[in-house]
């Protein structure tokens, strides 16, 4: 898997802290690895985010037949959006930001923050990759880029 890593320390966070609970732990630790990982059906191999029941038939009781599993972490911009204006304290030095839906290779969409250079009306449907950032306060945060700029 082809993953990009964050140079920099990144600041303190002064942001609201990753809702990490009893459904999620699994993926925040699998970013913590540089893991993207998606909630697989063992069943028919559909994929999913966030954690959901199969769709395409009978789930067993408890999700049984779903698991945690790895992505490619890769995908294509599906549309994005620009922040003029940060909805909590801890943003306002990062506006604009630009916040982007992934589709990702797998299938599943996916939205996080774009890194590097900024998407522009051309770049829907152009390929990206994850990126991650890891924090000392115990999370990664991950972020897309666009491949090959």
């Amino acid at each position: 898997m082809t993953t990009t890593e964050t140079t920099e320390a990144p600041p303190a966070w002064n942001k609201p802290p990753p809702n990490i609970d009893k459904d999620s732990r699994e993926f925040w630790d699998g970013l913590a690895r540089h893991e993207l990982l998606l909630w697989t059906c063992h069943t028919c191999g559909a994929q999913y985010w966030p954690k959901a029941y199969c769709i395409k038939h009978e789930n067993e009781p408890w999700a049984a037949n779903l698991s945690w599993q790895p992505s490619s972490g890769r995908g294509k911009l599906f549309a994005y959006n620009v922040h003029h204006w940060a909805f909590h304290p801890g943003f306002k030095d990062e506006v604009p930001y630009y916040y982007a839906l992934v589709e990702l290779d797998e299938g599943p969409l996916i939205s996080a923050t774009m890194v590097g250079r900024p998407p522009a009306a051309g770049d829907v449907g152009k390929a990206v990759r994850i990126a991650y950032e890891d924090h000392p306060e115990g999370f990664t945060i991950p972020h897309f880029e666009f491949v090959g700029d």
